[in-house]
């Protein structure tokens, strides 16, 4: 389902995804079956979202941006792929940020560039991403830091 208010300039779009309104997809975007994209994201080229995963309102996934099946990101979280941006000047290639599979990002965390999200971790609403996060590890905070690991 792609809302007409929608524009999906992307022909990579799995089976049972919904695309709501006010969402860009860019052409080069590949998105998995059965996700829920929410209103008010923007999708770029290079990025690859798995199968079954949720992306809530106000979420901008930017090139170089893998984010594997079953995950969930929250609303307005920030990725960012440019460690030392400038205006009109683009790096040779953007680091590339993974989110394993069965994560969680919540709302407002922002994730630095070049991050990799183990498999499972769980992301604390408002917090700052700045290294690695390991598999099935609950981070909070600003910088974020391990709490606990789940089993």
């Amino acid at each position: 389902m792609l809302s007409p208010f929608s524009d999906v300039q992307s022909q990579s779009i799995g089976e049972g995804t919904k695309i709501w309104q006010f969402v860009v997809v860019l052409p080069g975007a590949v998105i998995g079956n059965d996700c829920n994209i929410c209103s008010h994201c923007f999708i770029e080229n290079d990025v690859q979202v798995g199968d079954r995963v949720t992306v809530k309102c106000g979420v901008q996934l930017w090139d170089g941006t893998v984010i594997e099946n079953d995950v969930f990101i929250g609303p307005n979280v920030t990725f960012s792929n440019d460690n030392f941006p400038r205006s009109k000047v683009y790096p040779d290639t953007f680091a590339k940020t993974i989110v394993r599979e069965g994560a969680s990002i919540g709302a407002n965390a922002t994730i630095l560039p070049g991050i990799e999200i183990g498999k499972g971790a769980m992301i604390g609403a408002g917090s700052v991403v700045t290294k690695n996060v390991p598999e099935n590890a609950v981070v909070a905070g600003n910088p974020a830091r391990i709490l606990r690991t789940l089993k």
